[in-house]
C-alpha cells in the first residue's frame, strides 16, 4: 500500500489593518499531540438534495457591497476569484455537499455550525472525524467557512461539508507527517458519492494513485461528481525521479481515470505569479486550474483564529501555502455553480471553469498556467451562444433586439421593460431586458435632407404620354454642362443617376394608366386624379406617409372615369428600412433592410365645381416588419398588415384662394407568430391643413401656408408572449405576456410657409418652418429653419 503525502506549508502573517510581514515557515502537518478523544458533537443530518431553484427570474441581485464587510476583506480567495458575483445571485452553496477526503474536520470550529454531513465518516480506523492534523480543517475553511462577521469566509459558504477522514491512525502526529493509504482514500471517495457529494476535495499527493483509487475515481466522474485534486508542492524541491515541469503523479493519475470530471488546481500567488512551490501544468495543460494558494489565511485552534505575539507585542495570525488551498478555492466555485445551475452535468461544470478561467502567462493554454485563473465570475456570465428559452434562434446580448419606426417617435425611450428569459450553450437561464437594446428611429432634419441631394426635375411628354424623372447631379454637375431636357449624351449618362421616375399614359378617353420608380403609389393617384396643391419642403402631408422608410419602391394607378366619379386602383411594392442602426453578432452594424411590404389600394374621386374630394383605402402588408418596426429574427415576427383609410378635401373658396385637408387613419395587426401574440394592435393617424394664395405679390406666384403631422402611432403596441420563468426541475419555460407600448409622448407639429414664384429669369422659392417635437420627441428642441432657392437655365 502506498502513501500519499500532503502538499502544503504554513507561515504567518502580522494580524492588523494589512497583513504586513512574514515571521516563520515550518512543514505543514508536522507537530505532536494525539488524537482529540472528547466524543464529538452529534453531525449535521446531510440534508435531502436541494429542490430546483423557483423558477427564474431570479431575485434583483444584491449590492455588491452588503458582502464587501472586514470578514470578506480579511479572506483571500472570493475577492482574487470573483466569487461576489455569484453571491449577488444567491449562490453561497447552500444545499451542495462537499466530500473532502483529508484528515478530518475540527467539529467545534464555528465557521462550520450546522453544516458539517452526517455522511461525514472516519474510513481509515481512527474512530473519529476529529481533526488531528489541521490539514483537513484549513481544506474546509478555504472552501466553505460561514460567513458569520468573523474570522474569514469561505468560496461556498453556505455549503455542506462531508469530511471522509482517510489519515492513517497516528500518522499525523509523526515527524513525517500525515500519511494515507490508497484503500482508504478510495473509500472515502466512494462514500462521498454514495453520501451525495456532488464535488470532491483530494488536497493530498505523492506516488502514481493505485488501481482500487482510480476505479473510485472513475465511478465518481460516472455519478457526475467533480474531483479536484492538488498539483503538488514540489517544483522548488522534486523528489527523486520526479519532473517538477509536471504536475504530481498521483494527480496526473486522478485525472487519466477521471473520464473528464478532474480538474487538477496549482497555486498563484497574490500578483498572479505561478507559486515557487506549484507544479505547473506540463502535459495536463488542458485540465490544469490555477487558484489562490499562496499565504492563505488563516488557520485555526480551539474553533478562533490561531495567532502568535512576539517580543515586541505585534500580533500574527498563521496561514497556509500549498496547492493544497487552491484546490478547495475551486472545489467552492463548482458548489456554488451545482447550486446555481442544477442542470449542469459534472463534465459541464468542469469545461466551464476551465473555459472561463482568467488568461495569464503565454495566450491561450500553456504548460505553466494550464487555462489560467479560477475566475468565478466570468463562469456565472453566459457562455457561447444565447437563445430566448423555448427557441433555438440565437440572439446575442449585445443584439438591437428591435427598431421602432418613425411613426413610433420616442416610445422606445419611455422606460419599457421586455424581461425575458435566455439559455447560454450550457442551457442555463438567465434574465435579459429585451427593451434595454430597443432601439429607436432617428429623426434626420428634414430641411438637411430636402436641401443637400443635388436633384433636377426633368419632365416631358404630350397629350397622351407624360414623363418625369428626378435626377442625381452631384457627379455631373462637377465636370459637364447639361445638354438638353430629356437627352442624355453619354458624357451625361455617366454623370447622373436617376433617382426616381413617374411615367403616366392614357389609354383611353377615360382610362388612364401610371407607373413611378422610388414613387408611391399615393402621387401616381393623384396624378391620374388631376388633383393639384401647394408644394412644401418640409411639412409633408398624409399621402404616401405610411410610417416607415421605404427604398426600391415600385407602384402603379389605373384610373377609370365614371362620368363626374373616378375609380383609382393602385399597388406598390419595395423595402422597409430600419430606421436606425443595428447591432447582432453575427452581421456587421448599420441600416438594414427589414425585407419587403406590398400595398393595394382603391380610391374614389368626385368634382363639384369648386370643390374636390376623394376617399381612399388601402393594405399593407410587411413582410417582417410591424409598421416599419424591425424585429430580431429570434422575436420570430412575421410581419403585419395595415389598413389604411384616407379622406382628402379641396375648396377653390374664392379666386386664387384654395383650402385644402387631408385625414389618414390606419389600424395594424401584428401576424402572431414565433414570440409575438395575439392582440397586437396599433391606431395610427397623420392630417394636414393648407391654404394658398395664387399671384400674391406677382402673377404666376403663390404663397402657402400648411400645418401637419406625420403619421404616428396614436395607441397600441406589440404584445410578446415571452419566456418569463424557468424550471431547472423540468427544464422548461413558462411564458407570460409583455406588452410594450408604441405610442410616442411626443408630436410632431410642422408648420411651414412658403413662398414659389418667377424671380430674376429664374424660378425662387422661400420657406420659413417650425417643426416641434421633432420626429414624435418630446425632448428635442422644436426645429427652426428658412430655405431660399433660386434656378436658372443658362
Amino acid at each position: 500500500m502506498r502513501e500519499a503525502s500532503l502538499p502544503c506549508r504554513s507561515a504567518t502573517l502580522r494580524l492588523g489593518a494589512a497583513a504586513l510581514a512574514l515571521a516563520l515557515v515550518s512543514g505543514c502537518g508536522g507537530g505532536g499531540g494525539t488524537t482529540n478523544s472528547t466524543p464529538a458533537p452529534a453531525p449535521t443530518p446531510t440534508p435531502t438534495p436541494a429542490p430546483a431553484p423557483a423558477p427564474t427570474p431570479t431575485p434583483t441581485p444584491t449590492p455588491a457591497a452588503v458582502f464587501e464587510t472586514d470578514e470578506y476583506d480579511f479572506s483571500d480567495g472570493p475577492a482574487y476569484h470573483g466569487a461576489i458575483a455569484a453571491w449577488q445571485v444567491g449562490a453561497t452553496g447552500e444545499g451542495v455537499a462537499i466530500g473532502i477526503v483529508d484528515t478530518g474536520i475540527d467539529t467545534s470550529n464555528p465557521e462550520f455550525e450546522g453544516r458539517i454531513s452526517a455522511a461525514s465518516a472516519d474510513v481509515a480506523g481512527n474512530g473519529t472525524i476529529d481533526d488531528e492534523g489541521g490539514h483537513g480543517t484549513m481544506v474546509a475553511l478555504v472552501a466553505a467557512a460561514a460567513r458569520d462577521g468573523f474570522g474569514v469566509l469561505g468560496i461556498a459558504w453556505e455549503a455542506t461539508i462531508m469530511a471522509l477522514r482517510a489519515d492513517a491512525p497516528g500518522s499525523c502526529a509523526s515527524d513525517d507527517g500525515c500519511a494515507f493509504f490508497d484503500s482508504d482514500i478510495a473509500q472515502g471517495i466512494d462514500e462521498a458519492v454514495q453520501g451525495g457529494a456532488k464535488v470532491i476535495n483530494l488536497s493530498l499527493g505523492g506516488s502514481p494513485p493505485n488501481q482500487s483509487v482510480r476505479n473510485a475515481v472513475a465511478r465518481a466522474g460516472a455519478a457526475g461528481v467533480v474531483v479536484i485534486v492538488a498539483a503538488g508542492n514540489d517544483a522548488d524541491s522534486p523528489p527523486p525521479d520526479t519532473d517538477p515541469t509536471q504536475p504530481d503523479p498521483f494527480a496526473v493519475g486522478l485525472r487519466q481515470a477521471g473520464n473528464g470530471n478532474v480538474i487538477i488546481a496549482g497555486s498563484v500567488t497574490p500578483s498572479d505569479s505561478l507559486s515557487s512551490f506549484s507544479n505547473p501544468a506540463g502535459n495536463e495543460a488542458d485540465w490544469y486550474l490555477t487558484a489562490l494558494g499562496d499565504r492563505v489565511c488563516c488557520i485555526y485552534e480551539n474553533g478562533d483564529l490561531r495567532t502568535f505575539t512576539d517580543e515586541n507585542g505585534d500580533t500574527f495570525v498563521f496561514v497556509a501555502s500549498g496547492t493544497s488551498f487552491a484546490a478547495p478555492q475551486i472545489a467552492g466555485a463548482a458548489a456554488l455553480l451545482f447550486q446555481a445551475f442544477p442542470n449542469l452535468t459534472g463534465q459541464q461544470v468542469v469545461d466551464l471553469l476551465l473555459t472561463t478561467a482568467r488568461d495569464v502567462g503565454n495566450a491561450g493554454t500553456d504548460a505553466q498556467f494550464g487555462r489560467g485563473i479560477l475566475d468565478i465570475r466570468a463562469a456565472f456570465e453566459p457562455q457561447g451562444t444565447t437563445s430566448l428559452a423555448g427557441s433555438t434562434q440565437s440572439l446575442a446580448l449585445a443584439d438591437t433586439s428591435m427598431v421602432t419606426s418613425p411613426a413610433m417617435g420616442d416610445a422606445a425611450s419611455q422606460g419599457a421593460s421586455l424581461q425575458a428569459i435566455v439559455l447560454d450553450r450550457y442551457k442555463r437561464a438567465y434574465q435579459l431586458d429585451l427593451a434595454r437594446n430597443l432601439r429607436s428611429a432617428q429623426a434626420p432634419p428634414r430641411l438637411a435632407r430636402a436641401l443637400i441631394a443635388p436633384l433636377r426635375q426633368v419632365a416631358g411628354g404630350g397629350d397622351g404620354l407624360a414623363l418625369a424623372f428626378s435626377v442625381d447631379e452631384s457627379r455631373r454637375a462637377a465636370q459637364l454642362p447639361w445638354s438638353g431636357q430629356l437627352r442624355l449624351s453619354a458624357q451625361d449618362a455617366h454623370g447622373a443617376q436617376v433617382l426616381a421616375a413617374r411615367v403616366a399614359a392614357r389609354l383611353a378617353p377615360n382610362l388612364q394608366l401610371a407607373f413611378g420608380f422610388a414613387q408611391g403609389a399615393d402621387g401616381l393617384t393623384a396624378q391620374l386624379q388631376g388633383a393639384s396643391g401647394p408644394a412644401f419642403l418640409v411639412a409633408g402631408s398624409p399621402a404616401d406617409d405610411l410610417g416607415f422608410v421605404r427604398g426600391d419602391e415600385l407602384a402603379f394607378a389605373l384610373r377609370r372615369d365614371f362620368g363626374a366619379w373616378g375609380v383609382t386602383l393602385s399597388g406598390a411594392g419595395g423595402e422597409v428600412l430600419t430606421a436606425a442602426p443595428v447591432q447582432e453578432a453575427l452581421l456587421p452594424g448599420g441600416f438594414r433592410p427589414g425585407t419587403g411590404f406590398t400595398r393595394f389600394g382603391v380610391a374614389l374621386d368626385r368634382r363639384w365645381g369648386a370643390l374636390d374630394a376623394s376617399l381612399a383605402a388601402s393594405w399593407v402588408s410587411e413582410d417582417r416588419t410591424v409598421l416599419g418596426a424591425w424585429l430580431h429574427e429570434a422575436l420570430g415576427a412575421r410581419g403585419a398588415d395595415s389598413l389604411f383609410l384616407d379622406a382628402k378635401a379641396g375648396w377653390n373658396f374664392a379666386e386664387d384662394w384654395s383650402l385644402g385637408a387631408a385625414w389618414r387613419q390606419g389600424f395594424t395587426r401584428a401576424r402572431a407568430a414565433g414570440f409575438v401574440g395575439r392582440g397586437s394592435h396599433m391606431s395610427s393617424d397623420s392630417w394636414a391643413l393648407d391654404v394658398e394664395r395664387g399671384s400674391a405679390f406677382v402673377p404666376g406666384d403663390s404663397l402657402a401656408l400648411r400645418l401637419s403631422q406625420p403619421l404616428r402611432v396614436r395607441s397600441g403596441g406589440i404584445g410578446f408572449a415571452l419566456p418569463v420563468a424557468y424550471s431547472y426541475e423540468t427544464l422548461s419555460a413558462t411564458q407570460g405576456v409583455r406588452r410594450l407600448s408604441l405610442a410616442p409622448h411626443g408630436r410632431e407639429i410642422t408648420t411651414e410657409l412658403r413662398w414659389r414664384g418667377p424671380l430674376w429669369g429664374g424660378a425662387a422659392s422661400t420657406s420659413l418652418f417650425v417643426r416641434t417635437d421633432p420626429g414624435h420627441y418630446a425632448n428635442l428642441p422644436a426645429e427652426q429653419g428658412m430655405a431660399i432657392s433660386w434656378k436658372a437655365e443658362f
